[in-house]
């Protein structure tokens, strides 16, 4: 058991954890006598006492105390987070099930070195599998990569899913001003597609553009654009051709992406020789295959840019909490002038054609 995930389990759950004193055999018992336990009521919803919840979260975080102490993120949304304020704000928005993933911030994990980085990721998804076990039916994992390290990466893809049972992968944007078509990863996301891997990305601002515009948050137009930049570097570096079995998650409705895909399609026409060879049926082509979370992407023109690239049953419901409200997540769909059945959709049905085992 590593002791970064028994560190945080003891503070998350006030000592009192099993975890503790076992060896990882333990908490494979434990996640086993979890998930026999999932024929109970879910915690939060009594019999009868409210509608069953029905939305599945795609895109969720959690922070256990190493993310914290390294994460640099501060503040009150994410200092007192606690897996109870994450079950609260499901209980209150009739969420049944969120997907844990680590908001891709810049960490000081990039300083580390590998057989720290390597203990460091590790405690994170055994905590994550651990909420998962913990609470049956509430949620499921996105398991973190350092990708940085490609070994180690390696090792953490068979224990995450071998293991852990995660329903997929969670990785940043980019790593540095590295993205992910870049032949370093190779490795890594030839084995996710050997595994027909869900992969999700979510992004980040890289060292090139930190405060780039004076007095204009990172958040508020880089990370979005670095959405697209990460989904350009796989498709123009001849990646996606390899990995046709990977399904591809991206944050925020694709940042950037519905809008720019055509006059991205335009432009690389005549700029990009091997284009042919890259995407034989061109950029718009690779964007309609993927799949995309309508976490803060819930905007009227956002939504109809989305729905003008994709097919409806492409996109799922995400929330990008605790940095925003799941109601407002929830509210701003009913907003966006799209159909009930399409919202229910997305707030249901779609994200499991990425996890199969929620279809139960």
């Amino acid at each position: 058991m590593s002791r970064y995930f028994a560190g945080a389990a003891s503070a998350i759950h006030g000592g009192d954890c099993a975890c503790q004193t076992g060896s990882r055999r333990h908490f494979l018992r434990l996640a086993g006598a979890g998930a026999g336990a999932a024929i109970l009521p879910a915690r939060g919803f009594a019999q009868g006492a409210a509608p069953a919840p029905t939305k599945i979260d795609t895109h969720h975080h959690f922070y256990p105390p190493d993310v914290k102490r390294l994460g640099g993120l501060g503040g009150p949304l994410t200092d007192n987070w606690t897996p109870q304020t994450a079950l609260n704000e499901m209980d209150k928005n009739g969420v049944k099930t969120s997907i844990l993933s680590i908001a891709s911030a810049p960490m000081d994990w990039f300083k580390l070195g590998h057989e720290e980085s390597r203990g460091f990721v590790r405690g994170i998804n055994e905590f994550g599998a651990k909420m998962v076990a913990d609470h049956p039916g509430r949620f499921g994992l996105f398991a973190f990569l350092s990708m940085i390290d490609v070994e180690g990466s390696l090792k953490e893809i068979e224990y995450a899913f071998d293991t852990l049972k995660a329903d997929g992968i969670g990785i940043a944007t980019g790593y540095g001003n590295i993205y992910p078509g870049d032949a370093r990863f190779a490795p890594i996301f030839a084995e996710l597609n050997r595994r027909k891997a869900t992969v999700y990305f979510h992004p980040t601002t890289q060292t090139c553009c930190l405060g780039i515009v004076p007095g204009v948050g990172d958040s508020w137009a880089d990370v979005p654009n670095d959405t697209t930049r990460s989904a350009l570097s796989l498709m123009f570096s001849g990646s996606l051709l390899k990995l046709r079995d990977i399904k591809f998650l991206w944050s925020h409705g694709g940042g950037t992406i519905p809008m720019l895909a055509e006059r991205i399609d335009w432009l690389s026409k005549g700029q990009v020789r091997n284009r042919a060879e890259l995407m034989p049926d061109g950029p718009v082509a690779e964007f309609k295959r993927f799949y995309y979370d309508t976490a803060n992407a819930g905007y009227p023109g956002s939504m109809a840019a989305l729905m003008k690239l994709v097919d409806p049953s492409h996109i799922t419901f995400g929330t990008d909490f605790p940095y925003v409200s799941t109601d407002w997540n929830a509210q701003a769909l009913r907003r966006a002038g799209i159909t009930d059945a399409q919202i229910a959709a997305i707030e249901t049905e779609n994200v499991k054609a990425l996890i199969p085992r929620l279809k139960s």
